[in-house]
């Protein structure tokens, strides 16, 4: 089976460096330009009403991937939370990850965790940051937020081991041009907030006045695909939006996403179809 070609920023380090640069120069641009109105504000109160919550655990056992880089994302994720933690979102305004929380640096404390980069797992400053990316996605998935960025990979890298949410249901984000961004379309105030606890990432969003409605996201149409040599995962994600106080009645059903990706690995005890 022929090779795929590779990107030209991925034939010689320098040449990678620069794209990089150059990705990152736009986004600064973009920043100073698009007259988006950008979080600044945090409360270390929280607001009345919670509109959903959701935990992830900390240390997981992903292929033979070193544990230590598991522990160093804990200590990643302690400073991600420190940036994001009682973030205030007014009517009009804009959540950017990558504004918010910034370019992950060993003088900032950042440790080498695990990042997924050119269809492989490797070592990286910061790596497992996409945890809390990846929780704050799926809290926006059940609020009225407007996810105008987000960003999932190209390949599934490790078999389920006690997956909760859908496959492909995160976000992704690589300082700063893989952003994850929420903007409040709405006459209400959000509030984001995360923690840690021994074993736990624990978010929640809440809102200032109670919402008269909720939503349930689920997964539609999971299948693995083969061809050749080659296996792909492919999904949708579907969201409904039901009354609060009308016995649950149904307001709206919508396709958030198709995903499609490559696998890295051989699923086993699975139905394969071939593309």
């Amino acid at each position: 089976m022929t090779k795929p070609k590779k990107l030209l920023s991925q034939r010689h380090p320098l040449l990678y460096f620069i794209s990089i640069w150059e990705k990152r120069v736009r986004r600064r641009i973009t920043w100073l330009i698009d007259k988006k109105k950008y979080t600044t504000h945090k409360s270390a109160k929280p607001l009345s009403f919670r509109v959903k919550k959701h935990q992830s655990k900390l240390l997981k056992k992903l292929g033979e991937s070193d544990m230590v880089l598991q522990y160093n994302k804990i200590e990643n994720l302690k400073l991600v939370v420190e940036q994001i933690n009682g973030t205030i979102m007014k009517p009009g305004e804009t959540f950017s990850f990558c504004k918010t929380v910034g370019l992950p640096t060993q003088k900032k404390g950042y440790k080498l965790g695990m990042e997924l980069s050119f269809g492989k797992a490797q070592e990286g400053i910061g790596g497992g940051i996409c945890q809390s990316s990846n929780l704050l996605h799926w809290l926006a998935l059940h609020s009225p937020l407007a996810i105008n960025e987000r960003h999932h990979h190209s390949f599934d890298p490790f078999p389920d081991d006690g997956r909760v949410l859908p496959f492909a249901s995160g976000a992704t984000v690589f300082y700063n041009y893989l952003d994850f961004q929420l903007t409040n379309n709405t006459e209400h105030t959000f509030q984001l907030n995360l923690w840690l606890t021994d074993k736990l990432l624990e978010g929640e969003i809440r809102v200032n006045e109670e919402l008269d409605f909720n939503y349930h996201v689920q997964e539609k149409n999971h299948t693995f695909l083969k061809k050749g040599n080659v296996y792909y995962r492919t999904n949708e994600i579907w969201r409904t939006k039901h009354a609060k106080f009308k016995a649950g009645k149904l307001l709206e059903e919508e396709k958030i996403y198709t995903n499609m990706c490559r696998v890295m690995y051989v699923p086993e005890n699975v139905d394969i179809s071939d593309l």
